[in-house]
């Protein structure tokens, strides 16, 4: 046997999942199955967190909805943050529309918007909009089109309304119901207002399709436009009918033409649209728009394709000129985020930036000049949450305190005063509108699926929301992960998680499997609970397995220089990264180093057909949606990285596990769904091909019809128990 290196381990902690329960009531936990992890616990651990959570516009109260079991009735209700007093507000009992032929419909409360004053809410649904005034207590059919409207926006001062329909932008009187086409020439090849699929995905994004925005005095919109006729076309077939369909969706390769994309601003009363002045070069992209809180300038950023410049612009919305206020340069790439915000007092704005190596927030003046740099360290700001500009305070999460956790803070608008507002160590979520004295918290970690409180803007408690899914779990044979550091041959300290058995024996060898993602801004090692996914690793590891993960360098979370040296060649510094993984494993005296599979999904698919292709140490492989080829994927995640295919050849091929199908080794299972319009099939068989020719077997399932995340509850128990049957048989069986 090979010579194994001495590793340095350090343990960091292992959370506690239940409350310690007497001997007797430990051996009474019933195991995990697939059927109850993807099947019925979904629907059991999240029924008590509530439903459509939002503050309301004063920020003083948040309203959510409950179903009233008696009545089988959907209920909007209000919490007051201040009293903690709470009530329904309506029941949709109430909302119940009649036709002209006498027929009734009732209208949901799901997606309700209110309106500034808090006197009424707009009712997206149906397909058309609604609205109800809480004061007479009257619901008015706003819209009656067969096409439908999307992205329902209301103005700020209340009084109108903006969306989509078809491709076109629109905007209504909700007091006259009068409605204004604001657009004319939209169709299939040109959007208005309106996100294509590769912006949404990789800069805006996902779900999210808004591309327009209301300007603060309610009297104009800005919108962006997009021009898809340089945009290739890919084929999505639904083979189920007798007669296949195809869906071409609009799809942008690496090295394809993206779509042009215009900034725009129109009068909400309707007439000309004024073209921002975005450059010269039309092959850029415009990733964010802001109004100026006078709403007599636009800002907006602008990124070039290969994503190493991004400028800040502000621009005249009359006569469309723009000016240069500041930009931001890296020789591998700038990430963009949302960290800009604009003070309404003074001339001044918020600014996110890793130009130190780590994101941290900047205070700049109108001019560009930078008047502070307001947080710093060998951390990251994770996201701006609130400014508060009466009490000077900005709040933001981030990873001072660990790595693996995400807590809040605030800070001075002059950079002073940095304070830990959350305390639990985990994974917090924090909801919390600009000026607000509360903020509702999520929070999780590896033995809280969930849970949501209610706190003062300084860190004080006030209130439960949901307090979790202890119970249901309870009833389960879990084990808690332990976080830990191992130092690599190579000096670099990792960080890793593992899962052991409840009865683990240090005589015993076990069988590993390593579950991978590995790619950009993404991290795996993260004190939250990782939902079915978690629960099924704890299912395996129950059934005698051993499951570790580790952060990769190209991972999320640790700054810049961390993430940026996958430049230009995929795969190859996070497989040497997870090798250095295998051989601490191969260190510890339970492992059995014979016996070490992997598996991901996505990018983790990826990195698992590079890994048998690229390594001999792995004894099984699955792979679930895999990138088998990066010139298969779209032009702003791949080129961020990789740069043009035409301009790196090399590096394509050697990222690419096609090109290295014939050195597979280990089991294989490949998995796809025929409907991913993310990861698209084609990658699959592109690999499968090559494996044919190379005379190597494996294993392939197609779940027909299924998106990139094999979503439906049927194929998700089908897909795992596949797994877990060929794990059993190829990496723990002879």
């Amino acid at each position: 046997m090979k010579k194994i290196k001495s590793y340095g381990i350090v343990v960091l902690s292992a959370l506690v999942l239940v409350a310690a329960l007497p001997a007797g009531a430990q051996t009474e936990r019933k195991p995990l199955t697939v059927k109850a992890i993807f099947q019925s616990l979904p629907r059991r651990l999240y029924r008590s967190l509530p439903q459509g959570l939002q503050w309301l516009p004063k920020g003083k109260q948040y309203s959510f909805l409950k179903m009233n079991k008696e009545t089988k009735s959907q209920e909007l209700w209000i919490h007051d943050a201040h009293s903690g007093r709470e009530g329904m507000v309506l029941s949709n009992a109430k909302l119940i529309y009649t036709k002209e032929k006498g027929d009734t419909m009732h209208v949901s409360l799901r997606g309700a918007i209110w309106t500034p004053k808090e006197d009424g809410l707009v009712l997206p649904g149906r397909g058309d909009i609604w609205y109800y005034n809480l004061n007479t207590e009257k619901l008015t059919r706003l819209t009656n089109s067969s096409a439908g409207e999307e992205q329902v926006t209301l103005s700020p001062d209340g009084r109108q309304i903006a969306f989509i329909r078809g491709f076109d932008l629109y905007a209504l009187d909700i007091a006259s119901g009068k409605e204004t086409r604001l657009t004319t020439n939209g169709n299939e090849d040109l959007y208005n207002g309106k996100l294509d699929w590769v912006y949404q995905e990789e800069l805006v994004g996902r779900g999210k399709f808004q591309a327009f925005w209301w300007s603060p005095d309610s009297r104009h919109i800005a919108y962006l436009q997009f021009d898809e006729k340089p945009v290739p076309r890919y084929p999505i077939v639904d083979w189920l009918p007798h007669h296949p369909t195809t869906e071409m969706e609009r799809y942008p390769k690496a090295g394809d033409g993206n779509p042009i994309v215009r900034l725009g601003v129109v009068a909400a009363a309707g007439g000309k649209t004024v073209w921002i002045d975005t450059g010269d070069n039309s092959d850029i992209y415009l990733p964010r728009v802001y109004w100026l809180p006078n709403g007599k300038e636009l800002a907006f950023m602008r990124l070039d394709r290969l994503q190493q410049n991004l400028e800040f612009l502000f621009s005249d919305p009359v006569s469309g000129h723009s000016r240069l206020v500041l930009k931001e340069g890296d020789p591998q790439w700038v990430n963009v985020g949302d960290f800009v915000y604009f003070f309404k007092k003074k001339k001044q704005f918020l600014w996110g930036s890793e130009r130190s190596g780590f994101r941290h927030l900047y205070l700049y003046d109108y001019q560009g000049n930078q008047l502070k740099q307001l947080t710093s360290g060998n951390w990251m700001v994770d996201g701006l949450v609130s400014v508060d500009e009466r009490s000077k305070w900005i709040y933001f999460t981030s990873t001072q305190a660990d790595i693996a956790e995400r807590q809040l803070y605030r800070v001075r608008t002059n950079g002073t005063h940095l304070q830990r507002l959350t305390r639990r160590s985990g994974t917090h979520r924090v909801r919390m509108p600009n000026g607000g004295k509360y903020f509702i918290d999520y929070f999780s970690d590896p033995s809280t699926p969930y849970r949501a409180d209610l706190f003062r803007a300084d860190g004080k408690k006030k209130a439960v929301i949901a307090a979790g899914a202890g119970q249901q779990l309870q009833q389960y044979r879990l084990t808690p992960p332990e976080f830990l550091d191992f130092t690599g041959s190579n000096g670099i300290v990792y960080h890793a998680m593992m899962y052991k058995p409840s009865d683990f024996d240090p005589a015993r060898k076990y069988p590993v499997l390593i579950y991978v993602y590995g790619g950009p801004h993404a991290q795996v090692i993260r004190k939250a609970h990782g939902g079915t996914r978690q629960l099924w690793h704890q299912m395996m590891v129950e059934k005698g397995y051993i499951v570790f993960s580790m952060d990769n360098r190209g991972a999320w979370g640790r700054g810049h220089d961390w993430e940026k040296v996958i430049y230009r060649h995929m795969g190859k510094t996070e497989l040497s990264d997870q090798l250095e993984g295998v051989k601490y494993l191969k260190s510890q005296p339970f492992v059995d180093a014979n016996r070490i599979g992997i598996w991901g999904w996505s990018y983790g698919g990826y990195m698992t057909l590079y890994s048998l292709t690229h390594s001999d140490v792995f004894r099984t492989g699955v792979s679930v949606a895999p990138v088998a080829d990066w010139r298969n994927y779209d032009t702003i995640y791949t080129e961020r990285y990789m740069g043009l295919p035409q301009d790196n050849k090399e590096g394509y091929d050697d990222s690419s596990p096609v090109y290295a199908a014939k050195n597979l080794h280990g089991k294989l299972l490949l998995v796809h769904g025929t409907g991913d319009d993310n990861v698209h099939m084609q990658n699959s068989i592109q690999m499968i091909q090559r494996l044919i020719e190379a005379g190597k077997p494996f294993q392939l399932m197609m779940y027909p019809n299924q998106k990139h995340g094999i979503s439906a509850t049927a194929d998700r128990v089908h897909l795992f128990n596949m797994i877990t049957d060929f794990l059993d048989k190829n990496l723990k069986g002879d």
